[in-house]
């Protein structure tokens, strides 16, 4: 290996305390908000299992799980479907959204998660609800989701992992949480998901 070669320089300090700080198995990685929800068959271990085949993604990394939270479903009469189970990961990646989105989709197919109605019962849900500080309106992927800073279920998880966070073009999480209220999302101390190894 001649001395030219520049993979032998020092790598500076400052620079290596970055990737330090960013994650060592991430180059540039950017952050992201994904919301799950369950409501059909083990809904816990469905949870699990989705938090599971996200950190199986290349150039993917959870850095937090949510508590759990217990909520009714949206839109349809009480009583005719279970209750789902909700939870926020916080992830690390170097995957544009669009491979963000195919990848939510593609954990949503193995746990065959089913779109036939709207508001039906679903194993999973796995939603993007911010990237980064982007806002986009584009139709495939709407950032950051739509209806998250109006969703209990999304904000109480997203400020127990993230008290500082901010819904990009909406403001800070706890003051739209402070708007909406808490009612109807109650937090199951008994269960936990892992965050994985």
């Amino acid at each position: 290996m001649s001395s030219s070669d520049p993979t032998v320089q020092p790598v500076p300090t400052s620079v290596v305390e970055q990737v330090d700080a960013a994650d060592v198995t991430l180059s540039n990685p950017k952050r992201a908000v994904i919301s799950l929800g369950s409501n059909l068959g083990n809904r816990l271990e469905t949870l699990q299992g989705a938090i599971d085949a996200l950190e199986d993604t290349p150039g993917l990394r959870v850095k937090a799980v949510s508590p759990v939270y217990e909520t009714d479903p949206w839109g349809v009469v009480p009583g005719t479907q279970a209750t789902y189970f909700n939870a926020v990961v916080l992830i690390k990646t170097t995957l544009p959204p669009s491979s963000l989105l195919e990848r939510g989709h593609a954990i949503e197919e193995a746990f065959e998660r089913v779109r036939d109605e709207r508001w039906g019962p679903r194993t999973i849900d796995v939603d993007i609800v911010a990237y980064q500080d982007v806002v986009s309106d584009d139709p495939q992927l709407t950032l950051p989701h739509p209806r998250a800073h109006e969703r209990a279920f999304v904000l109480v998880p997203w400020h127990d992992v993230d008290p500082q966070a901010e819904v990009p073009g909406r403001g800070p999480v706890a003051g739209l949480l402070a708007a909406v209220g808490q009612e109807g999302v109650r937090v199951r101390v008994d269960l936990e998901l892992r965050l994985p190894e």
